[in-house]
């Protein structure tokens, strides 16, 4: 065993102190800290090339990647690990009065001592065994875990037949132009260096699936998202006669209804599941306050797969739209019908019908009917419209989808449903190439060889449940699946791009070890030390020698 626990510690402590929440100054600065302290190490003193600080691409902030890599001595292999990690947190705002402190856990953890803290969190700080802070869990202990083992590495590179890549991305937290950026230098790496990349070993966190769960979880895989997004236009007319219209809220609201929570709507792969839909934003088009209902509204549900690919999510989510226009013209009805019979007023009907649409439909719709006009059009609204720079991918998506809704000749009420966001697709390392194969044959061995040494159990599982970057080291979806993300993405090649084909180059197994710990983007943010000091730098290190010993 690696005597770790100490450095890492340390290393945890300096990177956790230099905040680099995402979409801040931070990242860069973080990123500058952490290139300087490993070109100070003998070894890139002597080989400067094989350290860098590379910017991030296609990016509207100025933030970089650093990434390094030792060559070993020990043969002519070359085979190649990739260590990666991410430097970017989530904010630090929920920390309230101790705000202050939350990125310098000694100071923290001696103010938390004088707070009110519910009995696990108070046994935790009391342990001596637990580190509290923004980012110990979340990702900086793993990103400390492999700047040691690039360190001792580098002290050694006789023990490596092959080399070892360090990769320390940025901006994992928001829209993954770290990692996706990262890509080009490894390519590059790839073909001056003959670079043969035969595994990646992530370093995010892992927690307990519930209170009394004892085992330490690593992941052979991470969980793929999507955002799809609906949106639905309606018939206004004043409130005062709101049975003359439809009120595009009233469907959202049965949509939400017919979506959030819904099991049916959990992708199984594997005998895991991912947890169902939920909304993570709705709202109407109206820009003030008038007595005129809503034109149109839209909401957008975070969706995770496992094995379903965006072309299947669409079809579901279309039949999901259909059956809640249904009901909410349905309950409508009702209403309408009971109103009258309160109010001796007439019943007159309703004359709309459910109309689902994706936005590929839609598009090929408008285009057929207006040819080159709209298509035109459509390209000086987006050019225009990026260069309103406080419009994130989401919002930017759906004034597209508003504006070529302008178009329609049949402006009955509909449903369009469409991806406003990036796709970050599934992965699992199941065995299924000789490389995939050998790196399961030596976390297997690893984990046998660490786990009598470690009180509590180290359990294998298939994906990762959080959104990561190994979503961009290996690709499973084919051509016509990332086709389907693409065409249905009103954002795609304006505001929003990823080169998957990229991703499908790379193509590395990839697993997932990383430090445990409870709570991470919240206020009492903390890791084991243990385990996330002393297992998982020992655990990762002896799957890279059995890979390039």
């Amino acid at each position: 065993m690696l005597p770790s626990r100490y450095e890492v510690l340390e290393l945890t402590k300096q990177l956790v102190q230099i905040e680099s929440i995402v979409n801040t100054n931070g990242e860069k600065t973080l990123a500058e800290s952490l290139h300087a302290k490993i070109r100070d190490l003998s070894y890139f003193k002597q080989h400067p090339t094989q350290v860098k600080l590379a910017r991030t691409m296609d990016d509207e902030r100025e933030r970089y990647n650093v990434m390094a890599f030792v060559k070993g001595t020990k043969g002519e292999s070359k085979r190649t690990v990739i260590l990666m990690g991410h430097l970017d947190t989530v904010g630090t705002d929920d920390f309230s009065h101790l705000k202050e402190w939350a990125t310098a856990p000694d100071e923290l953890m001696a103010r938390l001592s004088d707070e009110e803290l519910p009995a696990a969190e108070k046994e935790h700080l009391t342990s001596g065994d637990w580190l509290f802070g923004r980012g110990v869990l979340d990702m900086k202990s793993g990103l400390a875990s492999n700047l040691y083992l690039l360190t001792y590495y580098s002290k050694h590179p006789e023990k490596l037949d092959g080399s070892l890549v360090f990769l320390a991305e940025c901006d994992e937290e928001d829209g993954s132009h770290g990692i996706l950026s990262a890509l080009d230098v490894l390519r590059e790496w790839k073909k001056e260096h003959g670079f043969r990349y035969i595994a990646a070993i992530n370093a995010d966190f892992v927690s307990p699936d519930n209170e009394e769960d004892p085992n330490r979880y690593v992941y052979k895989g991470t969980i793929g998202k999507l955002l799809p997004t609906f949106f639905v236009t309606g018939a206004e007319t004043h409130v005062g006669s709101p049975f003359e219209g439809l009120d595009p809220n009233y469907i959202i609201a049965e949509l939400t209804k017919q979506i959030s929570y819904n099991p049916d709507l959990s992708d199984e792969a594997y005998g895991e599941a991912t947890v169902p839909p939920v909304a993570l934003k709705q709202a109407d088009m109206k820009p003030n306050y008038t007595v005129q209902t809503a034109l149109s509204a839209f909401a957008y549900f975070n969706f995770f797969v496992h094995a379903w690919s965006p072309k299947e999510v669409l079809g579901k989510l279309k039949a999901h739209a259909f059956a809640a226009f249904q009901n909410a013209l349905y309950q409508l009805e009702k209403h309408y019908r009971a109103y009258g019979a309160l109010s001796g007023k007439k019943y007159e009907g309703l004359p709309w019908q459910p109309k689902v649409l994706t936005y590929e439909e839609m598009e090929e719709q408008l285009i057929k009917e207006h040819g080159d006009s709209y298509i035109k059009h459509m390209e000086e609204f987006k050019r225009n419209l990026l260069e309103d720079t406080t419009l994130d991918t989401r919002i930017f998506a759906v004034k597209v989808v508003e504006e070529a809704w302008e178009w329609m000749t049949d402006k009955s009420p509909a449903i369009i449903v469409f991806y406003s966001s990036l796709y970050s697709p599934s992965v699992v390392t199941e065995g299924e190439t000789e490389d995939s194969r050998a790196l399961i044959a030596a976390l297997d061995e690893a984990i046998g060889e660490i786990q009598p040494g470690y009180a509590h159990p180290i359990v294998t599982r298939h994906f990762f449940p959080h959104i990561s970057d190994m979503s961009f080291i290996a690709i499973h979806d084919d051509d016509d699946d990332i086709q389907k993300a693409a065409a249905n993405n009103p954002a795609w090649g304006t505001k929003h791009y990823v080169d998957y084909g990229a991703v499908r180059e790379l193509n590395v197994p990839v697993i997932n070890i990383g430090p445990y710990g409870i709570d991470a983007h919240k206020r009492f943010e903390r890791t084991e030390m243990t385990y996330s000091f002393e297992i998982v730098p020992n655990l990762t290190g002896k799957v890279i020698g059995r890979l390039l010993g």
